[in-house]
């Protein structure tokens, strides 16, 4: 487990990190989503161990982070900008990152490169983008650390690649207790991949929560009120987040699991009632309301 405690960075009167607390579990898939200036790149450094807090603690499987090379070993980074030496190729990279990490697999590595089609002896310089992107996190699949942090890793990478990561990370996950944590600017590029989200707003966190608890926790139901005395009746017995009105349909998004709003809106006269599925943006949206954020404006712009 990786536990952050009351972390705060400054870089002159700017303050990247403002009192952070939160927990990444293992074995699931952690997205730190917010805004560009947010915080997530310095949180990302701060846990490595790239930097040091101005105040508070990182504790990686019980161990302090900074100048510790044992628990840096449990840890590889992708940065948004993925460095490679120059003129290298994946082997040498792949050499290299042998050195500092004694238990990179370099079979396995070799084997993901053929199936990404991702030349071996090729320069480095010469990959696209997303070429590179993708060799960044080949390496850091193939180190075996346990944590893998990645910085908008997945920017730039195609609909079948983020599959093929994806399909590799569920397996290393399985066979080895793979923790992800991905970064993100973008909603809608964590929702299909993570298990929990942190969100960041100018260096804090707003809130971080497990998403299938989101989902079981927060439903939304058309209907049509019998008469409005019905409708105040069912206002009594649910925990409202948002009421949407067109006409007579009534669109409402309430706390609690499908059970308890089938039961609730069946007691009370309705000329029909459905409940609908929830998109992780909708719940986002919800979630960031009640606290007095609009996602829309912080995320998905």
């Amino acid at each position: 487990m990786i536990r952050i405690e009351n972390i705060s960075k400054s870089f002159d009167d700017i303050k990247a990190v403002d009192d952070i607390t939160v927990d990444i579990g293992e074995n699931i898939v952690f997205g730190l989503l917010g805004t560009n200036g947010a915080g997530k790149s310095t949180l990302l450094r701060i846990i490595t161990g790239i930097l040091k807090p101005d105040a508070g603690n990182i504790f990686v499987d019980d161990m302090g982070v900074f100048d510790n090379e044992e628990a840096k070993r449990n840890m590889f980074f992708i940065s948004d900008s993925p460095y490679f030496f120059a003129n290298s190729n994946p082997i040498d990279m792949m050499t290299y990152l042998s050195i500092q990490y004694p238990k990179f697999d370099r079979e396995k590595f070799r084997e993901y490169l053929a199936t990404f089609n991702l030349p071996e002896k090729r320069k480095i310089g010469t990959y696209s983008k997303g070429m590179k992107r993708q060799l960044a996190l080949l390496l850091g699949i193939c180190s075996n650390a346990k944590y893998l942090l990645c910085d908008e890793s997945f920017d730039g990478l195609d609909p079948v690649m983020r599959q093929g990561v994806k399909s590799i990370f569920a397996k290393e996950m399985d066979e080895r207790g793979l923790t992800p944590v991905i970064a993100s600017h973008n909603l809608r590029e964590l929702e299909d991949i993570c298990d929990h989200v942190g969100l960041l707003h100018k260096g804090g966190v707003l809130l971080s929560k497990d998403l299938e608890d989101m989902k079981l926790n927060i439903q939304r139901v058309q209907c049509v009120f019998a008469s409005a005395q019905d409708e105040e009746n069912l206002k009594q017995m649910v925990n409202i987040v948002k009421v949407d009105r067109s006409g007579s349909l009534c669109t409402f998004t309430i706390r609690g699991t499908r059970e308890e709003a089938q039961n609730a809106f069946g007691s009370v006269k309705t000329v029909f009632f459905e409940t609908l599925p929830l998109s992780l943006e909708e719940i986002f949206i919800s979630e960031t309301e009640v606290v007095g954020y609009d996602i829309k404006k912080l995320i998905l712009g």
